[in-house]
C-alpha cells in the first residue's frame, strides 16, 4: 500500500515538472497579444478527444463554443468562463479542460468567450456573462440545470454572476464549480509572498498588471463585483473551489472558503500537493488534471438537476 502511494506521488511530481517544463519553454510574454498567443498555445498543447462534438453559438452578441461527448444529457449544461486575468484566454485555451469536464459531468457545456481587458474592462465580461446565462435559460434549460464554472480570473466571473442574479431576484444555477480562483484584486493574500518563489505562472506584479487594465485604480477594488472574497455569499447554491498547494492564489481560495463556510454555504475545498494555476487545463498529461475533472464530474452530478 505504502510503495503504491509514493508511486503515486513520483508519477504525480514528474507530470507536474513537465508541465512547468512547457510552460518555461520560452520567454515570458510581454504585450496582450503575445500573451493571448501564448495562453492559446500552451493551453492547447493536447487536441481535445476525437469523440467531441464543438459548435461554435452567438449567444444573443456573446460569442461561444457548446460541446458534447456521447451519453451526455444536453439538456444538462456546464456553462463555464475561462480564465486569463481577464486580458487573456480564449475557447481555444481552454477548449480540452471544458470538453472533458462536460465528459466528466455528463452535460453539454458552453465555453464563453467573454471581451477581454484592457480593451473592455469592467463590467464588460459581467454584462457578458449575464448575457450567456439568460440566454442559456431562453432555451428552455431550467436553472436548477445548469452548473457555472471557472478559474482563476473566470472563478471569480462565476462568484459574480451568482451574485448578480440573487441580487435580480432571479433563480440561481444548481452549483458553482472554481479551479484556483482568482477571488482578491486587492492582492491582499499572504500566499502571493509565501508561495512566490514555486508557483511559475502568478506573481504579484503580473496581478497588479491585470488588475489595472481590468478594474482602473478609480474603482474600488473592495467592490464585492470585483473582488467576491468580500461578498455576502449568504444563500449561494454548492460551491466546489480546486486549487493547487504550489499557487499564489491559494489564500484566495481558502479565505473564500472560509466565508461561504461561515454563511452557511455547502462548500467543499481540495487542496491538491504540488498542483499549480489551473493544472485541469493540462489534463491530457496530468494524472491528477484528470482525477481532479472527475470530482468535479461527481460533484455537479451531485448537484445537478
Amino acid at each position: 500500500m505504502m510503495d503504491g502511494l509514493i508511486g503515486e506521488a513520483a508519477v504525480a511530481h514528474s507530470e507536474i515538472d513537465a508541465i512547468r517544463a512547457l510552460l518555461g519553454s520560452k520567454p515570458r510574454p510581454v504585450g496582450w497579444s503575445e500573451r493571448r498567443q501564448r495562453l492559446d498555445e500552451v493551453g492547447s498543447t493536447w487536441p481535445t478527444a476525437s469523440d467531441v462534438k464543438c459548435e461554435t453559438v452567438d449567444c444573443d452578441g456573446v460569442a461561444g463554443e457548446w460541446s458534447i461527448v456521447p451519453g451526455s444529457e444536453p439538456s444538462r449544461v456546464l456553462l463555464y468562463f475561462h480564465g486569463g486575468g481577464y486580458c487573456s484566454g480564449s475557447v481555444v485555451s481552454h477548449r480540452r479542460l471544458v470538453t472533458e469536464a462536460g465528459r466528466a459531468a455528463r452535460t453539454r457545456t458552453l465555453a464563453i468567450d467573454y471581451r477581454l481587458a484592457p480593451e473592455h474592462p469592467y463590467p464588460a465580461a459581467h454584462e457578458d456573462a449575464l448575457t450567456a446565462w439568460r440566454f442559456l435559460r431562453r432555451q428552455g434549460i431550467a436553472a436548477a440545470r445548469i452548473a457555472i464554472g471557472g478559474d482563476s480570473a473566470g472563478g471569480n466571473l462565476t462568484l459574480g454572476l451568482i451574485n448578480r442574479l440573487r441580487a435580480a431576484g432571479e433563480e440561481l444555477p444548481a452549483c458553482a464549480w472554481l479551479v484556483s480562483p482568482w477571488t482578491d484584486l486587492t492582492m491582499s493574500g499572504e500566499t502571493l509572498a509565501t508561495r512566490d518563489a514555486i508557483d511559475p505562472l502568478i506573481h504579484k506584479a503580473y496581478l497588479d498588471e491585470l488588475a489595472d487594465a481590468y478594474a482602473p485604480p478609480s474603482i474600488d477594488r473592495r467592490d464585492p463585483l470585483i473582488s467576491p472574497l468580500f461578498a455576502d455569499l449568504t444563500g449561494f447554491p454548492p460551491v466546489l473551489i480546486q486549487v493547487g498547494s504550489a499557487e499564489t492564489l491559494l489564500a484566495d481560495a481558502t479565505r473564500l472558503a472560509e466565508a461561504a463556510g461561515a454563511a452557511d454555504v455547502d462548500m467543499t475545498l481540495q487542496i491538491w500537493p504540488h498542483m499549480i494555476h489551473a493544472w485541469p487545463v493540462w489534463n491530457a498529461s496530468l494524472q491528477d488534471g484528470r482525477r481532479a475533472l472527475a470530482y468535479a464530474g461527481q460533484f455537479i452530478r451531485t448537484n445537478i438537476r
